[in-house]
């Protein structure tokens, strides 16, 4: 299921990174990968929409991470706010679902990555699993 906005804002705590979506975006999954939960402090909530949709209205601590040999994370160098992750190939870009405005109308639709979450909570059964 996907939410259609005309537009919606997020950006980080500080607001040296700010942007705009135009568009669908997916509703929101839930990781559990061990990355993720290093990255975020805790499982990673994602929404995602076409890199195209995306337009930085604020960019000045946007910094990049490169976090595997397959994706990059965007996060704000000033506040430190983790925002964006992408595969460097793919027409997709995934947004920190905390990262956005509300009200943002969607729901979490999917957990990934189940079999490696941590210790410290347990997984929430009313949501759709998934072992990868």
């Amino acid at each position: 299921m996907t939410q259609h906005h005309d537009r919606i804002g997020g950006g980080c705590l500080c607001g040296a990174v700010r942007f705009e979506v135009a568009g669908a975006l997916r509703d929101v999954v839930l990781c559990h990968c061990a990355m993720c939960r290093t990255w975020h402090g805790h499982i990673g909530a994602y929404t995602n929409a076409p890199k195209t949709s995306l337009r930085l209205t604020e960019a000045r601590g946007l910094k990049w991470y490169s976090s595997s040999s397959f994706a990059r994370r965007g996060f704000c160098g000033e506040c430190g706010a983790s925002l964006l992750w992408e595969r460097s190939a793919g027409d997709l870009i995934s947004i920190a679902a905390g990262a956005l405005d509300s009200p943002t109308g969607l729901v979490t639709t999917l957990q990934i990555f189940v079999d490696n979450a941590g210790d410290y909570y347990s997984i929430d059964p009313r949501i759709a699993q998934r072992k990868d």
